[in-house]
């Protein structure tokens, strides 16, 4: 099923709801045919998408104005994959994660009720966020039809510093504790730490003499960052730890690719863990607020 509009989406999913049939968004329900730019306001920095758009569809609408949306994650997921997903990559050290980003969206609920919530919406829905409620929901809690989002400009200019080391965690720590504002800052572990610096050429020029002053390291090629998401793309688990704890982590670790900033660690073998029953109740909760029957899978 391809809707081509909200009204369809609607439709189909209040179909499955009355018939008791699950749908499974991305693969039963797909939403390529929801991929408009709605609307693209430059002056305040925001955008209103539908949620089948691709990010790199979306950039190439937002270059000619000098903006972008400051999300990087691997492949080119659509934008309402991003959400559902709370899909990031190097950038989210500056920038954040789609929670950071999105002002609001407008859901398909498993009935076929449309619910907006947040900013650039006609109709609001009393208590619920529904924007950052649906990051990381993975589908199950309402299809995200439409988002507005806040943009960045482009930078004019940017580097990539990369520190070839066998202490990652004091490279990180000696960076953090400067004035430094990288945009992006990975561990590849083992043995590599990558900056990146982005704004004016002063500024960026500025930054690199200081970093490299700092923690050695010399000026690299931007692909390391093609490298990080693609290593964080083959990555079947995540590890989550406190920041301050980035050296006993690492020390764990044979591979990874780590956000210290985040306290994440993209690792290639899977990992345990389950969601805590207090979780595992407030998912039911809005599963059965939003989705009563049952009918996104």
């Amino acid at each position: 099923m391809r809707p081509g509009t909200v009204e369809e989406a609607a439709a189909l999913l209040a179909r499955a709801s009355a018939e008791g049939t699950p749908l499974r968004i991305g693969t039963d329900l797909e939403t390529d045919g929801l991929a408009r730019v709605l609307e693209h306001e430059a002056g305040d920095l925001t955008c209103t998408v539908e949620g089948g758009i691709r990010l790199s569809a979306l950039q190439e609408v937002l270059r000619p104005s000098g903006q972008r949306l400051s999300l990087d994650p691997p492949g080119d997921p659509s934008l309402g994959a991003c959400l559902a997903g709370r899909l990031s990559g190097p950038l989210s050290h500056r920038f954040g994660t789609p929670r950071d980003l999105v002002l609001g969206v407008t859901l398909v609920l498993g009935d076929g009720t449309v619910a907006s919530s947040g900013g650039k919406v006609v109709k609001n829905v009393a208590g619920y966020d529904l924007g950052k409620l649906v990051c990381g929901s993975e589908g199950r809690l309402g299809l995200i039809a439409r988002a507005s989002l806040r943009l960045h400009p482009l930078p004019r200019a940017a580097a990539t510093v990369v520190v070839e080391t066998g202490d990652a965690a004091g490279v990180v720590a000696e960076l953090r504790r400067s004035r430094l504002e990288p945009s992006a800052l990975d561990v590849l572990h083992p043995g590599r730490v990558a900056v990146l610096f982005e704004g004016s050429e002063r500024a960026v020029r500025e930054q690199v003499g200081e970093a490299t002053a700092r923690v050695g390291g010399t000026v690299g090629d931007e692909v390391v960052w093609d490298e990080a998401r693609e290593r964080q793309g083959r990555a079947l688990g995540r590890v989550r730890f406190a920041p301050a704890d980035l050296a006993n982590v690492l020390t764990t670790l044979d591979e990874a690719v780590v956000r210290p900033a985040a306290g994440i660690a993209y690792v290639p073998n899977r990992v345990g863990g389950v969601p805590s029953g207090a979780a595992r109740r407030l998912h039911r909760a809005l599963a059965a607020r939003l989705d009563p029957a049952g009918v996104l899978a």
